[in-house]
């Protein structure tokens, strides 16, 4: 179920009547769930379901619903098991044979991109790169080429080494969408080019506070060598061994092999 990711005003009707009615509240966090249920005078069981104890709580939880008992998963702020805990509950429920039904609301990425003016069709969502600096960068490598606007959540304490690495993956031309309190009191949506956001940042302490959606541009299209290495492979993928295919696609569009043949992969995967 869908909570708030700030203002209380955004939860459902249907999310409202559903609290109501569940015998007890799985939550990310009993506490902040606590208030919410205080705040529309709802008090319900809670159940402390994080990203430590979830398969041991999902034992619980079912013996719960194998006595027909109803429940509710939430999260902190949006949708759970979307870089939230809670995935693992809903497949243990599921495989036990219980129905799981969503109850849809506030999302920060679809609130980010809604806001971000960045108008390409399709988008890929990462949610939150890895902390290390060094896993943070080889994350980012292969995303590089991707013609998709890319859609990262951020720490607040992370922002700053996470633009200074987006930049040198994807090259500061790129324009980046920095959305932060999202429906919050100090809502704040900040479109510039990569190359300017570290210094937009740095210029208020208070630009760093909050949570943070992090919203990228893709990139323009494949080079000219690999789109035609790929419009090669196609053909001859169905005429000829992945092998074959690959070397003799690597003379005709001049891309390298090591590159081809993923590309080889990627493409007899996605045979029906």
């Amino acid at each position: 179920m869908a909570t708030p990711i700030g203002n209380l005003g955004d939860i459902s009707h249907r999310a409202l009547e559903v609290l109501g009615r569940v015998d007890a509240v799985a939550a990310e966090d009993t506490r902040v769930t606590r208030q919410l249920l205080a705040h529309f005078g709802i008090a319900k069981r809670l159940i402390a379901v994080h990203e430590h104890n979830e398969k041991r709580v999902a034992k619980q939880v079912l013996a719960l619903l194998a006595e027909g008992r109803s429940l509710a998963l939430t999260c902190d702020a949006g949708t759970p098991a979307i870089s939230d805990p809670g995935a693992l509950l809903v497949a243990a429920a599921r495989r036990a044979g219980f129905p799981v039904t969503p109850v849809p609301g506030p999302n920060a990425a679809i609130a980010a991109l809604s806001a971000s003016g960045l108008a390409a069709p399709h988008f890929l969502f990462y949610g939150f790169l890895p902390e290390r600096t060094a896993a943070r960068r080889r994350a980012l490598a292969p995303l590089a080429k991707l013609p998709f606007t890319l859609v990262f959540f951020e720490a607040p304490h992370r922002v700053v080494e996470s633009i200074a690495d987006l930049r040198a993956a994807l090259g500061g031309e790129r324009r980046v969408v920095l959305a932060r309190e999202l429906t919050k009191l100090f809502e704040t949506v900040h479109d510039c080019p990569l190359a300017e956001a570290e210094a937009w940042l740095a210029a208020d302490p208070h630009r760093r506070k909050g949570e943070f959606v992090l919203i990228v541009e893709g990139a323009a299209g494949m080079p000219e060598a690999e789109d035609a290495g790929r419009r090669a492979l196609e053909v001859l993928l169905a005429e000829l061994p992945l092998k074959q295919a690959v070397a003799l696609a690597a003379k005709i569009g001049g891309g390298g092999r090591k590159e081809l043949y993923r590309m080889a992969l990627e493409l007899k995967r996605r045979e029906p």
